[in-house]
């Protein structure tokens, strides 16, 4: 097995030509794996710390840069304001993942997993009493743009998916253009930033425990599609 990356849209089919195409989007996965013992940054599974999330699919876990989106306003310096996650207060902790994926990509899901219930950092520590996350293209504390959760009271060790309701809908079928390439000529030249904040009600800040995964799933659109001088073959060539 190999590790090799593709810069464009992939495709899968049996047929890719012909009035009977069946040519399709593949799915695509990015997944953090948090686990809330491991409060050192480039570690397996560092689960992140007070005013830090984790950035997705690095080996190991390491600190995230969450930067302030650009909105599509292009600078040959790239990003240059970062916002951080509020600091943990008495009972409230934030914890969370920063994803980033190609500009205009289709968000098919967004997965909680929980492995082990949270606990806090009290001297018996107790499990916190609800999650609440949100997914925005920002560290976020109310309504996400991407999707919604549910406020999850008393949490169990299940799966809890996202919803997509009004504009996020229509966020999440083309990704905003948040983040541009860091290095000019390379592809993508704008990413679309999405944070997964997890907001957890504790008895005292800080956690001792836990183990969660986030998984992002999405498509990677190709933004000529219907483009017949681009597609002389039709939309899939």
């Amino acid at each position: 097995m190999g590790r090799s990356t593709f810069e464009g849209p992939i495709l899968a089919a049996d047929n890719r030509f012909g009035p009977q195409r069946d040519a399709g989007y593949v799915l695509l996965t990015q997944q953090a794996f948090f686990d809330f013992s491991v409060t050192t940054a480039n570690t397996a599974n560092y689960g992140g710390a007070s005013g830090q999330f984790v950035a997705s699919n690095n080996i190991p876990n390491s600190n995230a840069t969450i930067w302030t989106p650009q909105s599509g306003v292009y600078s040959t310096s790239g990003p240059t304001v970062a916002s951080a996650p509020t600091a943990d207060a008495t009972t409230t902790v934030y914890r969370g993942v920063s994803f980033l994926i190609p500009q205009g990509s289709n968000i098919t899901d967004v997965i909680l997993d929980i492995g082990v219930i949270p606990k806090d950092t009290a001297g018996t520590p107790l499990a916190v009493t609800a999650i609440q996350p949100y997914v925005s293209n920002n560290f976020a504390t109310s309504t996400g743009v991407y999707a919604t959760f549910a406020n999850i009271s008393s949490p169990a060790t299940q799966r809890y998916t996202a919803t997509f309701v009004g504009t996020q809908l229509d966020y999440s079928y083309g990704t905003l253009q948040d983040v541009q390439n860091l290095q000019p000529g390379q592809q993508p030249t704008w990413f679309s930033q999405v944070v997964v904040t997890l907001k957890m009600t504790t008895s005292t800040a800080g956690l001792s425990s836990g183990q969660l995964a986030v998984t992002l799933k999405y498509a990677q659109q190709d933004l000529n599609i219907g483009n017949t001088t681009t597609y002389p073959y039709g939309n899939f060539d």
